[in-house]
């Protein structure tokens, strides 16, 4: 075994820990594990297969990019294990940094026909290996700070997989032009100002990948605070709803004012005859129409009682029995919105399955207490079909087969609080059980 092309191929190889250190840098919140067991997990797959590609590389004369991509596709299962993520979040990360990471293998060949003019891509001098890990290793220095502030931001509160999958055509795009740009022969890049035209183009290339990144974060932020502006406009919406609801409430209170007096010279009639029984039948209509339209109040905070109330009215038009137990602290400790999103997906995932059975079988329990130890418990039972699609990463939406939006949007909330959702099911019943710190 040539001893030189060896040490050559293991240097590249090696370029694997600086791309699983910036895969991380993103999902710095989204990672199953410690970062110190991590980097145990993933240092006991990189090193052998690094030691193992070299080998195969100098002995058996595959190519050491063959073999390096090779070596990233356990790299990536291994990535998607580790994260809590979904796939298109940790594909588009994957994707993105082997794209940014093919720059420092063109500058390296760049600087290995500098050195040897009449060698080729498919073997890098130990010099040009060097220069390569040492780039590749510069990186995620360069990138940490971007990476751990904005790019993780994006991955923690974009929600939508057809912009991940876009990220990831994207990356994709470049990355497969750098692996078909790397020259077979160093002499190809002396003909004519092609060595030049080569560095300038991929120096503009890195400039408009990073351009497409900064973009894309700032695309994230848009899309986010639109949504966000949209939750905002739903809930006052509901409040303009309960507020009509209060005002309607008023008039009725008036108008029972009004006619008080009559059931005081009914009753006083009733009680002239001694009819008590009729006395009796009359206040208990009474107290039926004064329940009726006595509006309900389920927590002191306006704008999560507005949802409340419009939810268990649209349960109560679509003939579902209901059981509301909401104590919530006041004042709020946590995000008002992130509540109402909270509540808000519990309640419609309940009603909407409640609708797949008949109007008998329909009811929907949510109850919401603080304990002892500062934490918001939250509880939903609801009746549905029995009908659910499961996959590795949770309960799949039975609209359009990809992962629940609403039940990932709880899970997201309980862990940005250090809480936990849980979701079951029986035959009939679907649970959800809510913990998070207030």
């Amino acid at each position: 075994m040539d001893m030189e092309r060896w040490l050559s191929a293991w240097l590249q190889l090696l370029v694997l820990f600086p791309v699983a250190a910036s895969c991380y840098l993103p999902a710095k919140n989204q990672m199953r594990y410690t970062p110190l067991k991590t980097a145990g997990i993933c240092f006991a797959l990189l090193f052998p297969c690094s030691l193992l590609g070299a080998w195969l590389h100098g002995t058996l004369q595959v190519g050491a990019n063959t073999v390096f991509l090779s070596c990233l596709v356990p790299f990536f299962f291994l990535y998607r294990y580790t994260l809590k993520t979904d796939l298109p979040r940790a594909l588009a990360i994957f994707v993105g940094v082997c794209a940014v990471q093919t720059f420092p293998l063109q500058f390296a060949c760049a600087f290995d026909a500098w050195l040897h003019p009449m060698s080729g891509a498919g073997q890098l001098s130990q010099e040009a290996a060097l220069l390569q890990l040492i780039l590749a290793c510069l990186m995620p220095v360069a990138a940490a700070r971007p990476s751990l502030r904005y790019s993780a931001w994006a991955v923690d509160n974009l929600d939508i997989p057809k912009v991940w999958h876009s990220a990831v055509a994207l990356s994709a795009v470049f990355l497969i032009f750098n692996v078909l740009a790397l020259p077979d022969s160093y002499s190809t890049l002396y003909t004519g100002r092609m060595y030049t035209l080569f560095l300038v183009f991929e120096s503009g290339a890195l400039s408009v990948l990073i351009l497409i990144y900064l973009l894309f974060y700032r695309g994230a932020r848009l899309i986010t605070e639109h949504s966000r502006l949209k939750e905002r406009t739903q809930l006052l919406e509901m409040q303009v709803h309960q507020y009509r609801t209060l005002q309607d409430y008023m008039q009725q209170t008036k108008r029972m004012r009004h006619d008080f007096r009559h059931h005081l010279r009914l009753l006083s009639t009733l009680a002239g005859k001694g009819d008590l029984e009729g006395i009796q039948t009359h206040l208990a209509e009474y107290e039926i129409q004064l329940t009726e339209s006595t509006p309900v109040n389920y927590c002191k905070n306006s704008s999560l009682n507005a949802l409340f109330a419009y939810y268990r009215e649209m349960a109560a038009q679509e003939g579902i029995r209901t059981d509301f137990h909401i104590s919530l602290p006041e004042p709020l400790t946590v995000s008002e919105l992130d509540l109402a999103s909270l509540f808000g997906n519990l309640m419609e995932n309940a009603i909407a399955g409640c609708r797949t059975l008949p109007e008998a079988e329909r009811y929907f329990c949510l109850t919401a207490e603080v304990r002892h130890n500062n934490s918001l418990y939250v509880v939903s039972t609801n009746s549905f079909d029995g009908t659910v699609r499961k996959g590795r990463d949770g309960y799949r939406s039975t609209k359009h087969g990809g992962k629940g939006t609403g039940l990932a949007s709880i899970a997201a909330i309980a862990e940005k609080y250090r809480g936990s959702a849980d979701f079951s099911n029986s035959d009939r019943d679907f649970f959800a059980d809510v913990a998070m710190k207030i």
